[in-house]
């Protein structure tokens, strides 16, 4: 009777989990590397989504246990470590995609505005891989290398996370900007010859910046919610990646655009939050005067 009625908990909490934001995002993502690893090249990518999810999972319990929480079945390591897998490239060596997850997850602990992550964990820790380990990366999970007509797959996938975390107003801002700049930017004859503004409107680089749009730039704890915020913060996104693009080059432009505003958004919440403060004793003073 005992062993029914845990069957029938942990049924209905894997439910409870499915149905929240993390949980879409998590069977989305995974569906995205299945279907991306029926490509015969990228099989090994489901091996390196394994090894990524397992280390995530060993360092936010090693990082709970230090910290004498209980240990956890963490959902925020598991979505990281398949963004990671999903963006590396499929022949990276398994102890790089190790590290690679191990240095995004410790970004989340140590790395902090009071209680919140300042940095995506898994654009910092591919950002570092590439900086670091020299890594490369073919957002194989983006779908980009498989038919065109699947990248219609990644964008209504894609605004279903969207919707879930209530972040359209954000990822809509980052795509209209990102694509109009590039737009403008390629009839000018603006940017490096070697990787034109005409190339990043193409597939591969459309799907990358559809896959950070929708599953690295909605993450709730390093991003805004007003809705105000969330415009600034894709336009903000949108200008950095697009300038580092034209002028400077290289694969890793999306990240660097959403790091700068991850940390916009960590600095404004601070500033925000110490002004709220001076503000408080003086709403009190007026308070008490008028009673």
């Amino acid at each position: 009777m005992n062993t029914t009625r845990t069957m029938h908990h942990e049924q209905n909490s894997i439910r409870r989990f499915l149905k929240t934001p993390k949980g879409t995002a998590f069977t989305i993502l995974a569906g995205l590397t299945l279907i991306a690893s029926l490509r015969p090249e990228d099989h090994s990518g489901l091996v390196n989504a394994l090894v990524a999810v397992v280390t995530g999972l060993i360092v936010d319990n090693v990082v709970a246990f230090l910290q004498k929480r209980k240990s956890f079945f963490s959902d925020g390591a598991i979505i990281t470590g398949l963004i990671i897998a999903d963006v590396l490239s499929h022949a990276t060596p398994l102890y790089l995609v190790a590290a690679t997850t191990i240095v995004a997850l410790l970004s989340k602990h140590i790395l902090k505005v009071g209680r919140k992550p300042i940095f995506n964990p898994a654009a910092f820790g591919l950002l570092m891989a590439v900086w670091v380990f020299h890594t490369g990366e073919s957002w194989w999970g983006s779908l980009a290398l498989l038919p065109t007509w699947l990248t219609v797959v990644v964008i209504v996938l894609g605004l279903l996370v969207t919707v879930k975390v209530n972040k359209f107003p954000q990822v809509a801002a980052f795509l209209g900007t990102y694509f109009t700049l590039l737009l403008v930017m390629a009839v000018l004859h603006v940017g490096l010859p070697s990787d034109t503004p005409a190339d990043a409107l193409r597939i591969p680089f459309v799907n990358t910046a559809l896959f950070l749009s929708f599953f690295m730039l909605t993450d709730p704890p390093t991003s805004p919610a007003p809705y105000v915020q969330q415009i600034v913060f894709g336009i903000l996104v949108a200008v950095v990646s697009t300038a580092i693009f034209a002028f400077i080059g290289g694969l890793t432009y999306l990240l660097v655009g959403l790091l700068v505003a991850n940390l916009y958004k960590a600095v404004w919440a601070r500033l925000f939050s110490r002004w709220n403060r001076t503000q408080k004793p003086r709403s009190t003073g007026y308070v008490s005067k008028l009673s």
